[in-house]
């Protein structure tokens, strides 16, 4: 049987653990609340991120990270972006005493401010240096609340080897979960990542009680600028910004109250501070982490990104929004399609 390490059992990580397990893969989740561990094992659910939702009762939690990758030969990361780099490192140590490599999974979707590193480089600096081949990105429209409803959900799998993309796609396609290889690892992770920040944005339009108009402008010019980010500076191939990593999760993140992003601009948008949303929200808001790396991107780079830098502004630089709306508006005429 298939051991798979989890690593994170918050939404993403129980509902992803449970659909591997109903496979009959042998599930271990890894994170740092015993009480949620405790409850999984005990109770099998985990109602502090997934109410009313039964957990598979094969799949076990621990908080012994040693415990939980014994054996495994796939690890999923499910972290938060803040929380990648230090458990890799641990992970790395505890792998160092094995001779096989298992394959390496990213769920997560965001850049390190600082770094300005996507996932799958941290992971491949900190546990296997100069073997990308070895990390497999998985991203795309999907909601856990969805997923765990066992809603029609398609993503991209991606990898420069298309070896391991198609081996994870094996593994966690069933009927009701589809997914697609690609091999634009970088292009899949920056779209994944970059979405949040835009999602802030569709937030605060419909906090501002803007309309459909306003709200597909902001999406097509938000995909124009994820688009130009992820060509321009990480070399991305276009065309994955059209597909289910990039319009697609867009669109979803963009419009749905599942949605942590998209209920936090909302709530900037009604004049809530962004402390305020942050402790409030029980979860991880990763735009507000990743615009942080892209504004130092942009800066750097001098890379054109309005919507992204207005949405910094108002998270850090206490920004007015009317203000952000109306200087957006009233910049100088652009061409629509360049990168």
């Amino acid at each position: 049987m298939t051991k798979i390490a989890v690593l994170g059992a918050g939404s993403w990580g129980t509902v992803l653990g449970s659909m591997l397990a109903d496979k009959g893969y042998d599930i271990v989740l890894y994170g740092n609340n015993e009480k949620v561990n405790q409850e999984i094992n005990e109770s099998h659910t985990n109602e502090h991120y997934m109410k009313n939702w039964h957990v598979n009762e094969t799949a076990t939690a621990t908080g012994d990270l040693n415990e939980a990758l014994s054996g495994a030969e796939i690890i999923l990361f499910v972290l938060p972006t803040q929380a990648i780099r230090s458990v890799a490192q641990n992970v790395s140590k505890i792998l160092a005493q094995r001779k096989d490599k298992p394959l390496i999974v990213t769920a997560t979707k965001g850049i390190e401010p600082g770094s300005k590193k996507l996932i799958s480089e941290i992971l491949t600096e900190e546990i296997y240096p100069n073997d990308e081949d070895k990390i497999v990105a998985i991203s795309g429209p999907s909601h856990a609340e969805s997923v765990a409803q066992k809603d029609l959900t398609a993503i991209s799998c991606a990898s420069t080897s298309m070896k391991n993309a198609q081996k994870v796609q094996g593994l966690f396609s069933n009927d009701y979960f589809r997914l697609y290889t690609n091999n634009d690892l970088i292009g899949v992770e920056v779209a994944g990542a970059v979405k949040n920040v835009i999602a802030i944005a569709a937030g605060i339009l419909v906090g501002k009680h803007y309309g459909d108009d306003a709200k597909a402008a902001l999406m097509t010019r938000g995909l124009a600028e994820i688009t130009r980010l992820g060509v321009n500076y990480f070399g991305a191939d276009p065309m994955t910004f059209s597909g289910l990593s990039g319009i697609g999760d867009l669109i979803v993140t963009c419009t749905s109250v599942n949605s942590r992003n998209w209920r936090c601009g909302k709530q900037l948008g009604e004049g809530k501070s962004l402390d305020y949303v942050l402790q409030n929200m029980g979860q991880v808001v990763e735009g507000a982490t990743t615009v942080k790396a892209v504004h130092e991107l942009c800066q750097e780079k001098q890379i054109d990104m309005p919507i992204s830098e207005a949405i910094y502004r108002v998270l850090y630089q206490n920004a007015d929004v009317d203000s952000e709306i109306a200087q957006m508006m009233g910049r100088s005429p652009k061409q629509e399609i360049r990168l």
